[in-house]
């Protein structure tokens, strides 16, 4: 033990820095009560942190379907999907979500961070066996994965301004000129996940096509909630490679990449993080398989969720504060300072509500913030009873 603790003055002089910025995080454990509650330090908190959008993390019909699987199946796959991982289940599963993202195919992956810095990453790399390294314009907000994704191939990417499609067109343009073998490929996402705002997925599509483009777009934040039938906001247009999760919206664990047959048929043999991991187990797919089945149906849950969304960005507004760009039901509370950012999470769980302060690096400088995440889940009590703690934090944060 002496020995391996040998290093650990380099971990914690790293660990006093992040203290001594605000930035240093701590695991508390929470026992979620249900979809939109959950028990900390033995008192029962309204959960506005989680990304279970439409609350069915919770939901009979998942439960059931993922112990039905889980009997019938076991409780692991046993192999990768190229071995002995593959069943009946996840061949159901695939065809299913390829009907609800409308595409010829989809693939499932273990989850989302590892689908696009495996994907990405394979599909950089084939660009650059086509003769020349390929163009890669990216949103200066992506996601780390996806940054990731771009660092694994060993490609520059060429970032364009937040969701500023007219800066993408420019470079776009600026780069017309350069090696015509070079494949040019656009990375963003739909929604954003710390700000809540959205893509122009009809004006991206129209762009991509004008350059000779492929698009590659993460709907993670937006599968299940928005879109028609809750299939998010690429549906119908004309997008090369949709990816998604069931973490969030669905209720569930995985993620998925959704495309041509084509596409999906080579990401099967050619994606790492396909390849060389174990399938998704029997209780997983189960709940997956219930989700699609269960989300176009709830037209209901999203236009309530919509609606108190609006509601809750405007007291944020009307208590002087800021909710960024958010249209969703992702809401940030702009604070500035990391400690800000803390002590008004702070204040919100004296008041019953657990909304977490999002700090950098996930968040630039002095761009720390309280992220709220509604879910359909929540009651009118719930949203009212939040709208009234953010009003009293606001005070006595002034």
């Amino acid at each position: 033990m002496r020995f391996m603790a040998r290093f650990d003055p380099i971990f914690q002089t790293a660990l006093d820095h992040m203290a001594d910025t605000h930035t240093r995080r701590v695991l508390r454990p929470v026992r979620h009560a249900g979809a939109a509650t959950v028990i900390r330090d033995g008192r029962e908190l309204v959960n506005f942190s989680s990304n279970d959008y439409l609350g069915l993390s919770h939901h009979p019909a998942l439960t059931a379907r993922a112990t039905e699987w889980l009997q019938q199946d076991g409780t692991g796959a046993g192999a990768s999907r190229l071995v002995t991982g593959t069943t009946a289940g996840h061949m159901q599963v695939e065809a299913r979500l390829a009907a609800f993202k409308g595409c010829e195919a989809a693939v499932i992956l273990a989850s989302g961070w590892q689908a696009n810095a495996s994907v990405l990453a394979a599909l950089l790399r084939l660009a650059a066996e086509q003769g020349a390294p390929p163009l890669v314009f990216t949103d200066r907000l992506n996601h780390a994965s996806l940054h990731q994704g771009c660092m694994a191939a060993g490609v520059r990417q060429i970032r364009f301004r937040h969701n500023d499609l007219g800066h993408l067109d420019s470079l776009l343009e600026r780069h017309a000129g350069d090696d015509a073998r070079a494949m040019r490929v656009i990375v963003t996402e739909s929604v954003f996940s710390m700000d809540g705002d959205r893509t122009d997925i009809a004006q991206l599509g129209a762009l991509a096509r004008r350059h000779g483009a492929f698009t590659y777009v993460d709907e993670a934040h937006a599968t299940g909630v928005l879109g028609p039938q809750g299939r998010g906001l690429c549906a119908g247009h004309e997008i090369d490679l949709v990816m998604g999760t069931f973490s969030k919206a669905l209720g569930g664990f995985g993620a998925y990449v959704a495309g041509s047959r084509a596409l999906c048929d080579w990401l099967t043999n050619a994606c790492s993080g396909f390849v060389f991991t174990t399938a998704p187990p029997p209780a997983v797919l189960g709940a997956m398989d219930a989700a699609l089945e269960l989300v176009p149906m709830l037209d209901e849950a999203r236009a309530r969720l919509a609606r108190n969304a609006e509601h809750i960005r405007g007291v944020i507004h009307g208590c002087g504060l800021s909710s960024g760009p958010s249209t969703t039901q992702i809401i940030p509370i702009m604070t500035g300072g990391a400690a800000h950012a803390l002590s008004f999470a702070t204040r919100l769980e004296t008041h019953g509500i657990l909304a977490t302060a999002i700090r950098p690096p996930t968040v630039p400088p002095n761009g720390s913030r309280i992220r709220l995440a509604l879910s359909a889940a929540h009651t009118d009590g719930m949203i009212d009873r939040l709208a009234h703690a953010i009003s009293l934090a606001a005070r006595e944060r002034a």
